[in-house]
């Protein structure tokens, strides 16, 4: 007969993989009706009640199911009579993640009825320093730059958020959604053709606090080996499921207030 630590542990794993699955009926099962989650994003105060538990789901396990991973790496559990608690790491996030960012979990237990139930859970992630979230974002821009050099769209598209809205230097005043944006780049890759075009923000600035970041600095776009244009560039990121993803652009070049051209021939 199996142990309550082992009834327990695959408790767990069984919530994780309807995690990962998408499954919001397997991830409410095994919670008590009181459920009292201290979740990643706000409210500071945790969810209460399993209403509002289930309501906390549906947006994450979209994601999940698009481009997420929810993996345990380490369970331990421990079981007294009629109470336990059990702690776990978990890699969450997509594969543009840094591999060392690891999900931290803590359960408090109950037995009610003869069955364990789940009620309390506490999610975390490890608060980043400046210095290495600059990193992680400056890794996402060389990804980009890699990306775009090699015409891999999807690469250049993987670390940009579903609801991304872009000011670019084209009407209309601003596209909203991935694949809007998605559809500028494909235009500017048919453009180039078997040229090929190469990205690189040569004086990339970063301002990174917690989940949030700004990027800023000239954008070089070369076509082939000659043409060369320069603009203005400023992305807004956020921290989402552990990696950062693009939330905001706006390009731009300035423009001759005598003439009212663009200039685009202007170099740093």
């Amino acid at each position: 007969m199996s142990t309550d630590e082992e009834r327990i542990r695959a408790l767990i794993e069984r919530w994780a993989e309807a995690v990962h699955a998408g499954d919001l009926d397997g991830v409410l099962a095994d919670h008590a009706a009181d459920i009292v989650m201290f979740d990643v994003p706000p409210p500071q105060e945790g969810v209460r009640g399993i209403e509002a538990y289930r309501k906390t789901w549906p947006p994450f396990l979209e994601w999940q199911l698009g481009e997420g991973s929810f993996e345990i790496l380490s369970l331990e559990v421990t079981a007294g009579v009629d109470v336990a608690f059990a702690y776990a790491l978990l890699r969450c996030g997509t594969g543009a993640d840094d591999p060392d960012v690891r999900l931290r979990l803590t359960f408090g237990l109950r037995k009610e009825g003869g069955r364990w139930v789940i009620a309390h859970e506490h999610h975390s992630f490890p608060l980043a320093d400046s210095a290495a979230a600059e990193q992680e974002v400056r890794r996402v821009h060389q990804r980009w730059y890699e990306g775009t050099a090699a015409g891999d769209l999807d690469g250049m598209m993987a670390a940009v958020a579903d609801d991304v809205v872009s000011y670019q230097q084209e009407t209309p005043l601003q596209y909203v959604g991935k694949d809007a944006v998605r559809q500028v780049c494909a235009r500017g890759l048919d453009a180039a053709g078997d040229d090929g075009v190469t990205l690189a923000v040569p004086d990339l600035k970063i301002l990174a606090r917690d989940d949030l970041a700004v990027a800023w600095g000239l954008d070089r776009v070369r076509v082939g080996e000659s043409a060369e244009s320069w603009s203005r560039a400023t992305r807004v990121f956020q921290r989402r499921g552990g990696a950062w993803v693009m939330v905001h652009q706006h390009l731009s070049v300035p423009y001759d207030p005598t003439t009212g051209q663009a200039r685009t021939d202007l170099r740093p």
